[in-house]
């Protein structure tokens, strides 16, 4: 049997069952479950099922499994790597940040000033890892990092009781947050409930919610809810979001006042930019400070 009729059977099964398993698939196709698993990234790759742990699920409206962080992070990258690069700039020196996981917020994460005295609460591991990499707080300026502690998840994440009781204790000028599915009626959403839980105190901990999100979100609804589209002061997302109908983009525009299309390049999306991630990240972005820095008011 040939890949490409393999990969076929494969999204059947996928599509009428919503989850497979790989030895199941391995079994009824009668080839190695190495195999499966060469077909199931092939079809990840291709955005046409998502890879989890042990098989494959269904990409549908209704997302209740939570894919793990190296699976999601060459998806859609051009889009997050502008959605980043526009929230860059609503930063200012002296600011508290909180900070989601998510592979958009960790492109932000990458990118973020190195030289503006910022201080940075954050519940993701690679976020996290993103900012040590780059700077110290010992340096002149340099980013302090404040990492909430938790039991970890397939994305990288730390949730739990112990994270959002510290994040209720704090002061945020913003909170810049990731979205696993965003919907007009179920709002942003999570697979995860503890993580759900972790993000709401986030944004009651935060004087202003910047949401970013491809436009590949729109749509989507996972297991546990956030926030209303409403409650947010601010999203930032790609201009493919313009090819919704024109009833669902004037509603969206309604209920947030302040909605950013970031310019994606041509040809930014492709499978050569995975690479990318792992070999080549961008250096940090070094803005000039004013003389006096912004501070909470």
């Amino acid at each position: 049997m040939l890949a490409a009729q393999r990969q076929h059977l494969i999204l059947q099964e996928v599509q009428a069952q919503g989850t497979v398993r790989v030895a199941v698939l391995a079994e009824r196709l009668e080839v190695s479950e190495m195999t499966i698993r060469r077909d199931i990234d092939a079809l990840d790759a291709d955005g046409l099922l998502l890879r989890v742990h042990g098989g494959a699920a269904r990409t549908d409206s209704l997302s209740a499994l939570e894919p793990a962080f190296a699976s999601k992070s060459a998806r859609q990258l051009g889009a997050k790597r502008a959605i980043a690069a526009e929230a860059v700039r609503l930063v200012e020196p002296g600011m508290t940040l909180l900070i989601s996981g998510g592979t958009t917020t960790f492109e932000l994460a990458r990118i973020l000033p190195r030289n503006m005295g910022l201080t940075v609460a954050t519940n993701s591991i690679m976020v996290a890892n993103s900012l040590a990499a780059g700077s110290s707080a010992d340096d002149d300026g340099g980013i302090r990092t404040l990492i909430l502690g938790g039991e970890r998840t397939p994305s990288e994440a730390l949730v739990g009781p112990l994270a959002a009781e510290a994040v209720r204790t704090m002061d945020a000028d913003l909170c810049f947050m990731g979205a696993h599915g965003m919907d007009l009626q179920a709002g942003i959403t999570s697979p995860n409930l503890l993580e759900a839980e972790l993000n709401t105190a986030m944004i009651e901990a935060s004087r202003k919610l910047i949401v970013l999100a491809d436009a590949t979100k729109y749509g989507l609804v996972g297991l546990a809810g956030i926030c209303a589209v409403s409650d947010v002061d601010t999203l930032i997302t790609d201009s493919r979001i313009k090819e919704l109908p024109t009833g669902r983009l004037a509603a969206l525009r309604e209920a947030v006042t302040d909605v950013r299309v970031a310019a994606v390049p041509a040809g930014r999306d492709g499978p050569t930019e995975h690479t990318a991630v792992a070999t080549s990240p961008p250096e940090a972005l070094k803005l000039p400070v004013p003389a006096s820095k912004g501070q909470k008011p």
